[in-house]
């Protein structure tokens, strides 16, 4: 099994996504395993979804999917092949505790709960200080 914990930081972790800028809202990848992975992100006043002193709750949940990006991003890197397309099926039982505030670090740990046919089930918890303020269920679905 492939892990690391080294932390990779924005340019890297900007490769891995299908996002780019000013639409990634993850900076970080802080540890990744074939079954989880943990994510990232500074919350700074030129982010999209800064508003009125907050990250707003569209912003928290884009974080949430960029984080399963980035899993799947991370394993086809490691495999050595570009990474496809992902979309979200659907997404269930989010529960939204608190907004992050300016320069607020956020946590994201994604955990593969099922995976089959490029159909993937994650179970998401967004930490900040080491207190959830977010968490949900995704179903992502790979392109072919």
């Amino acid at each position: 099994m492939e892990s690391t914990n080294a932390v990779f930081q924005k340019d890297f972790v900007e490769k891995l996504l299908p996002q780019k800028f000013p639409f990634v809202m993850v900076d970080k990848l802080y540890s990744y395993t074939e079954t989880a992975l943990v994510s990232g992100l500074k919350i700074e006043n030129d982010n999209l979804f800064f508003h009125e002193g907050n990250f707003v709750e569209s912003g928290l949940i884009e974080h949430m999917a960029q984080s399963v990006a980035l899993h799947t991003g991370y394993q086809f890197y490691l495999k050595q092949e570009p990474a496809p397309t992902g979309y979200i099926g659907s997404i269930k039982d989010v529960v939204i505790k608190k907004m992050p505030k300016l320069n607020d670090e956020i946590q994201t740990t994604v955990t593969i709960l099922q995976e089959f046919g490029g159909i993937t089930l994650v179970d998401i918890v967004t930490k900040l200080n080491d207190v959830e303020i977010a968490k949900g269920q995704m179903k992502t679905v790979l392109a072919k």
